[in-house]
């Protein structure tokens, strides 16, 4: 039987650590120093090497090499010992199988026992977190004051998990997800040795998807290598599931053109095509999140081809920085909820459509989709561009979505609305998002004598006419036009009129009729 690379390559010298250089630096002095601590937690996520430098110490204290700065020397007795797991003094212990109090009693009982072979004896406790209430008491005093020949390592990935009492006695270090281009580094290196072709993209994407595990990529590296041909980025993604860097793309421009349609298809064909669900919700999060970065003017931090960068330069700069934290946090949430779905591509479908309803609700939309409602009431249909209809609000009296004054004459414009949208939406959501999410709920009507008024149904209008809720937008509208701004609710009724047959189904005045409550009262 094989070997698995992951076992194969694992680090046996301090300068072979990869991503934890501020750990391996302090127990190499330490070495050298003959300071060695009595008990240490390492922490940190799975696959960092927590065990891999809990072993690569044991190996240190025990090493025969006269010069400490060449320890471990991984050529002595000693250290081959540990290399083919025959060193009697270091210990390992799995504490997710050993979690009783009476394991540790009888760990307890053992440690006071001279070293066979070494210096130390040395008690690695993988998953400590495991422990229960009473093991993790019954080991403080041996943490606390053990034997002089003694040494533990508790390696642990939820480090929330240990008692106050364990951490105050242990020297601590933070292990980190190790960054993608040590992984690739890493992983040409094994390709290499290993004789197994595989392309530069390829290896990007395997370390991509370790997010910080390089056990998990050299693991992932091992099975792609089992194909027996060049590992090619098409080969990747078939195997592990992803998705094309396009099909992102063409999710948020989707988002960013309305077009539901398309973005729904582009998921079904993906998923169809064998992508994971939950790796593509992550991959979508992860563009969305470069889109942010570039958005807050860290480009530098994106970590993307050329082609891909072009991309999300162009449209960060078409979202606002609370769109692109709401899609985040929709698609996000897909990403848990897919194991449970019953459906798989439920969870992915509607946080698109959460995050396209969002998009929609932006004044550039409204202004768009929905025609001016003039103070006279009526249009002419003409082959102009202009509204096609003549179409009257059902509530709320003559809503223009014009003011009869300008801007010099100190008045409320529709045009000051929509310019200055995004600013109001942004202070409500510093001070209640909730009422935030109200105000992206409902619909701009127009101006009349002043006063801004927006269409809600009857019951997202009760809430938003609750008194702290309105006192917090005339708060903000006060602070964004520098004068008070009466506001005004709207019920849409929803009753609708009869579209005629030649007018388009999703057009502006069909938007009108919809949304708005408005009704067809003459065609000319």
């Amino acid at each position: 039987m094989s070997q698995a690379l992951y076992r194969k390559w694992r680090p046996q010298r301090w300068e072979q650590i990869v991503g934890q250089q501020h750990i391996v630096q302090t127990l190499r002095n330490a070495v050298v120093a003959e300071r060695v601590a009595h008990a240490y937690l390492f922490a940190g996520p799975r696959g960092t090497g927590k065990t891999t430098v809990a072993r690569l110490l044991a190996k240190a204290v025990n090493c025969l090499e006269s010069d400490l700065a060449g320890r471990p020397c991984d050529q002595c007795d000693h250290c081959l010992a540990v290399n083919q797991g025959r060193f009697l003094d270091m210990i390992e212990i799995d504490a997710a199988s050993n979690t009783s109090v009476d394991d540790v009693r009888n760990l307890r009982d053992k440690i006071n026992f001279s070293p066979n072979q070494g210096r130390y004896k040395v008690y690695i406790v993988d998953e400590v977190h495991m422990l229960s209430t009473a093991a993790f008491n019954a080991l403080l005093k041996t943490l606390e004051e053990p034997p002089r020949h003694a040494i533990f390592v508790l390696a642990t990935t939820e480090i929330h998990k240990i008692p106050a009492t364990v951490l105050s006695r242990c020297q601590r270090h933070e292990f980190r997800r190790i960054p993608v281009p040590d992984i690739v580094n890493s992983l040409e290196e094994i390709s290499t040795a290993e004789n197994i072709r595989v392309q530069a993209e390829a290896l990007v994407l395997i370390a991509r998807q370790a997010t910080g595990s390089m056990r998990d990529a050299i693991s992932l590296l091992d099975q792609l290598a089992s194909t027996d041909q060049e590992i090619t980025l098409e080969i990747a993604q078939q195997v592990l599931g992803t998705a094309t860097s396009q099909a992102v793309i063409d999710i948020v421009q989707a988002i960013l053109d309305r077009d539901s349609a398309s973005g729904l298809e582009k998921i079904h064909l993906t998923l169809d095509s064998g992508s994971d669900p939950r790796q593509f919700a992550r991959q979508i999060v992860d563009y969305l999140r470069n889109l942010l970065l570039v958005r807050m003017g860290n480009k530098d931090q994106v970590d993307a081809t050329q082609e891909v960068r072009a991309h999300i330069a162009r449209q960060a700069q078409l979202f606002d920085l609370a769109e692109i934290l709401s899609m985040i946090e929709v698609f996000n949430q897909a990403a848990f909820d897919v194991r449970n779905a019953w459906q798989p591509s439920l969870p992915i479908e509607v946080a698109y459509i959460a995050a396209l309803q969002n998009h929609d609700f932006t004044p550039e939309a409204v202004i768009e989709e929905v025609p001016a409602i003039k103070k006279s009431k009526r249009v002419r249909k003409t082959s102009e561009p202009a509204p096609a209809a003549v179409v009257e609000t059902l509530e709320g009296g003559d809503i223009q979505s014009e003011s009869k004054f300008d801007e010099s004459d100190g008045g409320l414009t529709i045009k000051m609305v929509n310019e200055r949208w995004r600013k109001i939406l942004a202070l409500l959501r510093q001070h209640n998002p909730t009422v935030e999410a109200l105000m992206r709920s409902g619909r701009i009507l127009g101006v009349k004598d002043g006063a801004l008024y927006m269409g809600f149904s009857e019951v997202l209008k009760s809430k938003m006419e609750k008194g702290e809720n309105l006192h917090l937008v005339g708060q903000v509208l006060r602070e964004v036009f520098d004068r008070e701004i009466p506001f005004r609710c709207v019920v849409s009724t929803g009753k609708t009129s009869k579209l005629p047959p030649d007018l388009d189904s999703e057009g502006m005045v069909a938007a009108a009729l919809r949304d708005l409550g408005g009704e067809i009262v003459d065609i000319q």
